[in-house]
């Protein structure tokens, strides 16, 4: 099977240098999606023939000195729930309506293009980027390459797994409660969820309206800061869009951590049933954190479950108000989870999710405060690896954020990064999170990119597709 390059770095590199070609690297992952996807669940739909011409092009225009940028030539996998001119989006439902983006490609999507991305074709999502796998439903089950009896996480599942087993080298994600950051987690790659209204979200089947964010998977912190680069900016079809300047997010990735005051999250972080492991590998990655010049101090982050518990209010009620049509007439559609964790919306009165979104302000305000004292927030991105599929199957369909930490940075807007660091004694993945100030991505690039510099959790290759086995 033909060699895969780790990063969008490494093999940009290689297209340059003429060590390899667009159509080369795409067979490269083609293979390797050949070889696992049956297991693993990655896609949905697949657009080899398209991919092959987007290939080809790349070559042609590198070849006479056309260039894009990083990922011109880069085989890029898109989340389903994304409209994409050549296939409808299911948004892995029964639901959706085939004519929904048929034929369009969302503004996300046109600028991967224009940035020279193949794009190789969609991928599984939790239904509607809600709830957990269901077996009876005609979909893909989602297997995370670590080990297949262990879930990838949602709801960017087919993301995580296809850029831990290198079935392409990033791929789109969205994010209302953690879903760039659990794939990312739980499949042991990086995960960026940039600030709200920094990437638009039109063309995107929604789930939270004011929660909802899209950004990339991949394996480095560098290789998210080039998909970044190319998707960041306002557009006139998305409301929610904020009309700010993109900056340079590489722009002050040296390797180096001096003058930056980071904040240690461990109060609301460790819950009694958190891993040892958990433990071990986060006090690690703060003494390498510390040998990059940051200092430390310990925080806490304020109104932490009052500002979760606003998340999940916010959430179910406003994907209740897009789907309660169809839950009253097509009930039994829905994959199980879905239609239990969107109906509790029903649940909630206005004056809750009023109430609601007044817990957010005051969530913002206070760490706002907090960020007057550090530059960055870090803590575990969760407490344990990835669930089996006998946990996630019987479980209420949100108890997975029982064991990660992410849902709090949806709440407030603010954007987060995950990436590796290191595995429990199971060999899972185990990950640390690293928030900032709104519209700071490029100070998460610069934090995210010097510890890879200076660890290599984010290289390492699940055995199901390598030779040589990631040690624990």
């Amino acid at each position: 099977m033909p060699d895969v390059p780790l990063t969008i770095t490494e093999a940009a590199e290689q297209l340059r240098s003429g060590a390899t070609t667009a159509v080369e690297l795409l067979a490269a992952v083609t293979a390797r999606a050949d070889a696992h996807d049956e297991l693993l669940g990655a896609y949905i739909t697949r657009f080899d023939d398209e991919a092959l011409e987007a290939a080809e092009r790349a070559d042609a225009e590198l070849a006479a000195g056309i260039d894009h940028g990083p990922l011109h030539g880069i085989p890029i996998g898109v989340k389903d729930i994304l409209a994409m001119a050549e296939g409808p989006t299911t948004a892995q439902s029964l639901i959706l309506d085939p004519a929904w983006g048929a034929g369009k490609d969302a503004p996300v999507v046109t600028r991967l293009r224009a940035a020279g991305a193949v794009l190789t074709g969609k991928l599984t999502t939790m239904e509607f980027a809600c709830g957990a796998p269901d077996p009876d439903k005609p979909f893909p089950l989602p297997r995370n390459p670590w080990n297949t009896d262990t879930w990838t996480g949602g709801s960017s599942s087919g993301t995580g797994a296809g850029v831990a087993a290198g079935m392409f080298l990033a791929g789109v994600g969205t994010d209302t409660g953690g879903s760039i950051r659990i794939p990312a987690i739980f499949c042991g790659v990086s995960g960026l969820m940039p600030t709200f209204g920094r990437v638009p979200k039109s063309g995107c089947a929604p789930l939270g309206y004011s929660l909802d964010h899209i950004g990339p998977l991949a394996r480095s912190t560098r290789d998210c800061a080039y998909f970044l680069q190319a998707i960041a900016g306002p557009d006139p079809t998305d409301p929610y869009t904020v009309d700010r300047p993109v900056p340079d997010f590489l722009e002050n990735a040296n390797g180096s951590l001096e003058g930056v005051r980071i904040g240690v999250e461990r109060a609301n972080h460790f819950p009694d049933d958190t891993d040892p492991a958990v433990v071990a590998q986060f006090e690690a990655s703060l003494a390498v954190l510390e040998e990059l010049g940051a200092t430390l101090v310990d925080v806490e982050i304020p109104h932490y479950q009052e500002v979760v518990a606003a998340m999940l209010v916010t959430c179910m009620s406003e994907a209740f108000a897009y789907h309660r049509n169809d839950l009253q007439e097509r009930w039994g559609d829905f994959f199980r989870t879905t239609r239990v964790a969107v109906a509790s919306g029903a649940l909630f009165s206005g004056a809750d999710y009023v109430q609601a979104q007044r817990v957010r302000r005051v969530g913002q305000r206070g760490l706002a405060g907090l960020f007057q004292e550090v530059d960055l927030i870090v803590s575990p991105a969760a407490s344990k690896g990835a669930p089996t599929y006998d946990e996630l199957l019987v479980a209420d369909p949100l108890s997975v954020l029982d064991r990660v930490h992410t849902a709090y940075w949806d709440a407030v807007g603010n954007p987060a990064l995950v990436v590796p660091m290191g595995f429990d004694d199971g060999g899972l993945p185990l990950s640390l999170q690293i928030a900032a100030r709104p519209f700071e991505e490029a100070l998460l690039v610069q934090a995210g990119d010097a510890f890879q510099q200076a660890s290599d959790w984010h290289l390492r290759v699940p055995p199901l597709v390598s030779e040589t086995p990631a040690a624990a």
